[in-house]
């Protein structure tokens, strides 16, 4: 073990006695308290279901480095249930935490001198926030998420389903395919268990990606909730934080340039979640490194689109689990000489090493490289006058008849609008939808459009609609999905000065997306705009549109 500890600043010497005085009141005995102080952060809550079972873990975990020679002291998290949070106001809430979250570890870390960190998480913005802060405290840390949950059987005969499912069902019941009994039979049937939501969406996207990065233990991303292979894996978690506490192996050890892209090669070949354009930029600027969104083009242009996962395809989590995970997603893109693997993990190992006894036991679901569900990956970044510093669609859920699209704009100034003009029926085939002022200052929060993006998809409407908005989309949303766009209208981006009727093309395959009107139109319109500026009764939110940065640069704080 280090002869110098982080932690001997508040337990070492005879200024030190009320500091051990207090420990003492915990219950420690002189025995513990020397040893090193690994700080738990545990983002259990009973709201969430990827995080109610979090409680479980933490205790592993912290067997784990009881039975290695650490004090594990555990502390909570704040998290939002993006899925509760959706379509009202409480998904302004959301991304904003993000920074809380990170900044609340990193006042309980320092206040306490703990010498390392395990971070217990599962969901959203708990995974990226925690992440952001191991990087900037750089301390040896390990990440442990709770594991998604199964597939729901929505009916006997085999039918499955996850939460993405329920949204497409309330458009499904808008339009009379289904009717009450069958919306209630499918709400029932699709979160079946505890756990992060079943299909690829952001939570699993971003557990999928740390340990993409190295800095979770294989098997992290993919291995279920209510498995007790998630338990053993949380007591090996607690057992290695000791390891690295011992070697002073730390988070910016791991994080390098080329482990972000080899995570950014993960995530293309998953086909995961829009939201790693905004949280792997992020986590790069945490760890002192730059991603921009032409950089994730180019990794998206070379590397094919492998896995076939919900809501764009039919498989689930727990199917790439049986098909061997992310190491094994890994190990297929290593021989095609996609990734780098001699970066550091906090195995204490290289990748390589780690690879050697990754297994693909199902083609299918983990597709060779020769025969790839698409040629390039899961997201493409779109440039034009309508985005001049970029835009993001999950170009692996997007149907082909929609992959280049032009049509008449739609404008909405809210996502409560849009969603009220699309439950009227107001919205017909060949339409492009525009949501706007719903960017990070905009919202404020940029809000994610699961709500609109999967009515429109159980209305049948993914097959002609596009969707465009300077806010975001849920991981589970699928169809033309726009979003990210930059500048956003409330800083005057362009997107502030379409009017109904203009004609939107949309060009995925050629990364083009621009509003037919010529630049001396928008000028005009420019110089007569004026911003519309949303109310708020939150001095919280309010700080957060003074300090966050635009979509392209991840959304961080200045």
């Amino acid at each position: 073990m280090k002869s110098k500890m982080k932690s001997d600043a508040v337990k070492k010497g005879i200024n030190r006695a009320p500091h051990r005085s207090l420990m003492y009141a915990n219950g420690y005995a002189d025995w513990e308290i020397e040893r090193p102080w690994v700080g738990v952060a545990n983002a259990y809550n009973s709201i969430i279901p990827g995080h109610i079972h979090l409680n479980r873990l933490t205790a592993a975990v912290k067997a784990g480095v009881y039975a290695f020679g650490g004090l594990p002291l555990d502390f909570p998290s704040i998290g939002v249930c993006d899925g509760i949070a959706m379509n009202h106001e409480g998904m302004k809430y959301s991304l904003p935490s993000r920074e809380l979250i990170m900044d609340s570890i990193e006042v309980m870390t320092k206040a306490h001198a703990f010498d390392a960190l395990v971070l217990v998480t599962n969901c959203d913005k708990i995974v990226p926030g925690m992440v952001m802060a191991a990087l900037k405290l750089n301390i040896p840390t390990i990440v442990i998420s709770g594991g998604p949950m199964l597939a729901g059987l929505v009916h006997t005969g085999g039918v499955r389903s996850d939460l993405s499912g329920t949204f497409e069902a309330v458009g499904r019941r808008v339009t009379g395919e289904i009717d009450d009994l069958e919306l209630s039979r499918i709400e029932r049937a699709s979160c079946p268990t505890c756990g992060s939501c079943a299909g690829m969406f952001t939570a699993n996207t971003m557990n999928c990606v740390v340990e993409a990065l190295g800095l979770a233990l294989p098997g992290n991303g993919t291995t279920p909730a209510v498995y007790s292979s998630r338990d053993r894996l949380a007591k090996d978690t607690g057992r290695a934080i000791m390891s690295l506490v011992e070697r002073d192996i730390r988070p910016r050890d791991i994080v390098t340039s080329s482990a972000i892209d080899n995570a950014l090669s993960v995530d293309m070949a998953l086909g995961g979640s829009t939201n790693t354009c905004l949280h792997i930029p992020a986590i790069a600027q945490a760890a002192g490194l730059k991603v921009t969104l032409e950089h994730i083009d180019e990794v998206s242009k070379r590397t094919p689109h492998l896995c076939n996962m919900s809501p764009g395809g039919k498989y689930y989590i727990e199917d790439l689990y049986r098909a061997g995970g992310v190491q094994a997603v890994m190990k297929r893109l290593s021989e095609a000489k996609l990734l780098d693997t001699s970066v550091l993990t906090v195995t204490g190992s290289s990748l390589g090493e780690n690879l050697k006894s990754a297994q693909i036991s199902d083609e299918d679901v983990i597709r060779p490289i020769d025969n790839p569900i698409h040629k390039e990956g899961g997201i493409a970044i779109l440039t034009g006058n309508l985005a001049p510093l970029g835009s993001v669609v999950k170009q692996g859920a997007v149907l082909p008849e929609m992959m280049k699209h032009s049509g008449p704009a739609r404008v909405f100034n809210s996502e409560e609008e849009a969603t009220s003009a699309i439950m009227e029926k107001k919205i017909v085939a060949g339409d492009v939808v525009v949501i706007r002022y719903e960017g990070p200052k905009g919202g404020p929060g940029m809000r994610e459009k699961l709500g609109p993006t999967s009515l429109l998809a159980g209305m049948g409407l993914d097959k002609s609609v596009a969707l465009i908005t300077d806010g975001r989309f849920s991981g589970a949303s699928r169809g033309a999905s726009i979003g990210h766009v930059s500048p956003e209208a409330a800083v005057g981006g362009n997107i502030a000065l379409v009017k109904e009727g203009d004609i939107i093309e949309i060009d995925i395959p050629n990364r083009k997306i621009s509003v037919k009107v010529d630049d001396a139109e928008l000028e005009k319109r420019r110089a007569s705009w004026k911003p519309i500026e949303k109310p708020l009764d939150s001095s919280f939110l309010a700080r957060y549109r003074t300090f966050v940065t635009s979509g392209a640069e991840g959304a961080v704080f200045i």
